[in-house]
């Protein structure tokens, strides 16, 4: 079997939760790359927007920013970034929105703002841009980040994106948000989902080598288990060749703009 790392296990095994029916709306980053794994590999038909208008983008690298001139180059159109949210996004034409977080919690709320207090903050982070808006519009949400107690927390300490809330039914009853919200989380050593009733995200599946030890000291909540844990297949020498083939395109592209 081929040697991997923890990121490449949390890029492939996020990848394959895509089909090529899917709409969907990219963050930059650990999300972007596993998009594209999907799209260059099982998913071949899949639509990928990303959040500066770009719709159908396929990269031959990864994205610095939305703004990177490689997504509209590949994108079948770009339209204005009014026209992606009211249209597109509000509209509920996207299926799957793919995010990143800086801090979250056991329900799937999302912190991108600030760490500490928000007037005082310890850390001041990028924001949220559109994300608050992709985690009440897109159908459902995937979500990709490493596992650490400094971003799996108890408690966020800013809600930028809406998760599940309280738990349970409090995104439909309280926020009155009707789409699934946050229904996968992919990490560098396991695979989560909601619970059917409390919305509590459980581990279904461990990656390759990982204990529950381990999942459970890189997390500041008290873990829930799925009855029948699984292992996460490793992945196939053709999902390890395409995304390091897409890591080096990226990296020598971005290399020879900075010599330039």
């Amino acid at each position: 079997m081929a040697t991997f790392t923890p990121d490449e296990m949390m890029t492939i095994a996020a990848s394959r939760a895509l089909t090529s029916d899917d709409v969907c709306f990219v963050g930059i980053g650990a999300p972007s790359a596993a998009c594209n794994v999907a799209r260059l590999t099982h998913a071949p038909g899949i639509t990928l927007i990303y959040e500066s208008g770009t719709i159908g983008t396929a990269p031959n690298v990864l994205p610095l920013s939305i703004g990177d001139g490689e997504l509209c180059e590949t994108a079948v159109t770009t339209v204005s970034v009014p026209e992606m949210f009211r249209y597109w996004l509000m509209g509920g034409r996207i299926s799957i929105g793919f995010l990143g977080a800086a801090q979250l919690d056991r329900f799937g709320n999302i912190n991108t703002t600030v760490i500490g207090d928000y007037h005082k903050p310890k850390v001041r982070l990028p924001g949220g841009g559109g994300a608050p808006e992709i985690a009440v519009s897109c159908q459902q949400i995937f979500i990709t980040m490493k596992q650490s107690t400094r971003g799996f927390v108890e408690k966020i300490d800013f809600f930028t994106s809406l998760g599940h809330g309280a738990g349970g039914n409090d995104r439909r009853d309280t926020y009155g948000v009707t789409t699934k919200g946050p229904m996968l989380l992919v990490t560098d050593l396991a695979v989560w989902r909601p619970d059917p009733q409390t919305k509590e995200f459980t581990v279904q599946s461990l990656h390759p080598g990982v204990t529950r030890e381990q999942v459970q000291e890189t997390c500041g909540w008290k873990v829930k288990w799925a009855q029948e844990l699984g292992e996460t297949p490793p992945p196939s020498a053709l999902e390890l060749e395409t995304l390091r083939d897409l890591k080096a395109r990226t990296k020598a592209a971005h290399e020879g703009a900075k010599a330039g």
